[in-house]
């Protein structure tokens, strides 16, 4: 993942993974044989390690800090760090690599459910699945959008940062504070 938010799709080979983990490319290869399969296994691990380390530190929070305002701060976080800008910059290079596409698309949408299952386990009782999809999928859209912008400018004019707010008002909106 380091190797596709630093380097690319393109700039990124099987050589390169398996000299940044301190493997032989035999041992690499015997394990996957080609960048593809490599890239999947590694955004499958990527996945719920993310995942993990999200709920992690939600649990951590101050107790005050534990509400939906919290939680889309850590997933600005989230989204900023270097898996998930190795995920753009798959989704960026499946535009236009048909042998990609099938992956990109496929851990998009897995990026979605685990993000709206993380969502239903924080806030159980606060909106209804077909509401709550659509929001998580607005609301991954933008987050993409806003990491694109900030991987630019890193937010020089504070845009990203005013998008947030309003978008953390809206959410306050439709899941108040647990009483």
């Amino acid at each position: 993942m380091e190797c596709l938010a630093q380097l690319g799709w393109s700039g990124t080979s099987t050589t390169e993974v398996a000299r940044r983990a301190g493997v032989s490319r035999g041992a690499q290869q015997h394990h996957y044989p080609t960048k593809m399969l490599l890239v999947a296994a590694a955004l499958e691990h990527l996945l719920e390690r993310q995942r993990l380390a999200y709920e992690r530190a939600f649990a951590d929070l101050p107790e005050t800090r534990r509400n939906v305002e919290g939680a889309l701060d850590l997933l600005w976080v989230t989204f900023r760090e270097a898996p998930s800008l190795a995920l753009m910059e798959l989704a960026m290079a499946a535009r236009t690599d048909e042998t990609l596409r099938d992956l990109s698309i496929d851990i998009n949408e897995r990026v979605v459910r685990v993000i709206l299952e993380t969502f239903h386990r924080l806030f159980p009782a606060s909106l209804n699945e077909e509401v709550a999809s659509t929001l998580i999928r607005s609301l991954f859209a933008m987050l993409i959008g806003l990491t694109l912008q900030n991987s630019l400018d890193d937010d020089a004019h504070g845009h990203q940062a005013a998008v947030l707010t309003q978008m953390k008002s809206f959410a306050r909106l439709l899941i108040p504070d647990p009483v």
